[in-house]
């Protein structure tokens, strides 16, 4: 995430992207890999982040993987706003923060 906001800072929307779909995308087959669960291919990310959804009773696991999701999107069609991919990497960071205490310390 600290690539992704000196990418934002520096204007480039399209690096900024693909660093905070890295880092949730990371994140996801860390948590996954941990629990045994599939994560080798993108559709696994989803199928992880419902699982997760389901398991803590927070909704918004779907909504901030989705923002990130956009963001993988954004960076081969570079469609979205600077404030726009401002606002994802905020909620991709929030997504973090939830995932990260579910692996070991």
């Amino acid at each position: 995430m600290t690539q992704a906001r000196a990418e934002l800072a520096a204007g480039d929307v399209r690096q900024a992207s693909e660093k905070g779909w890295g880092a949730a995308a990371l994140m996801l087959k860390a948590v996954a890999e941990e629990r045994g669960w599939e994560h080798g291919r993108h559709r696994h990310h989803l199928r992880t982040a419902g699982r997760l959804r389901a398991e803590l009773g927070d909704r918004t696991i779907m909504d901030d993987f989705g923002r990130a999701n956009l963001l993988h999107e954004n960076f081969y069609e570079d469609e979205f706003t600077f404030d726009y991919i401002a606002e994802s990497l905020d909620r991709v960071e929030a997504l973090l923060n939830k995932l990260e205490p579910l692996l070991p310390q």
